[in-house]
């Protein structure tokens, strides 16, 4: 049941079994069907998600009803509104499914119960945050100082499993431009298309 997720973490850190044992009593999972929420705006995000099957994305809905993608988690990915996770707030972002997904979801209280029984899951968790800080930090610089073409390209590159099964819509709202820009910017041949040379899927 927590194959892919142990893999993850002995990748990082090495584990007894008995801690093992321990970190998985800690883990529930859920199954989500396609667009299914697992946290909306406005609700607190009590649970980090780590993707076993399917894909989930975390975005924001802006005043004029534009959808705005801030993450992509295919399966191996951890997904969370960080800032209502840590801090326990309202979030300000959704999180939801895009194809039928499975998670194993953990507590912020049973992350703390790891960090005081287990001292490498800082370590762990540490990785995980670096990782994503940079991110989010090359994420806004690529925002602020790529072209559209060069914003796909850095998308291919970061989500590789993804190039030829996401519908378009929604590489659209990771990369800040509309539908029918993208479209005809890929037609046009000054953007990839999927590995194997395939459109994107439009839906």
């Amino acid at each position: 049941m927590y194959e892919i997720l142990l893999k993850n973490i002995t990748r990082r850190i090495a584990l007894t079994n008995e801690e093992i044992e321990l970190f998985t009593g800690l883990l529930t999972t859920k199954k989500l069907k396609r667009r299914q929420f697992l946290v909306q705006e406005g609700e607190f995000n009590k649970y980090s998600a780590f993707v076993t099957s399917g894909c989930l994305r975390s975005y924001t809905v802006d005043k004029n009803g534009f959808e705005h993608v801030l993450q992509f988690a295919p399966q191996d990915w951890w997904i969370a509104d960080i800032a209502s996770f840590l801090h326990n707030l309202p979030g300000t972002l959704f999180i939801d499914a895009i194809w039928e997904s499975e998670v194993i979801l953990i507590q912020r209280s049973g992350i703390e119960k790891l960090y005081q029984t287990i001292p490498q899951f800082e370590r762990y968790f540490r990785i995980l945050a670096e990782n994503a800080l940079v991110t989010y930090q090359r994420r806004l610089m690529d925002n602020l100082s790529l072209t559209a073409r060069e914003r796909y390209d850095h998308f291919c590159g970061s989500y590789p499993s993804l190039i030829e099964t996401l519908p378009q819509k929604q590489v659209a709202a990771y990369i800040g431009v509309t539908p029918e820009f993208l479209s005809k910017m890929l037609n046009s041949g000054t953007g990839r298309k999927g590995s194997s040379g395939k459109e994107l899927n439009a839906d």
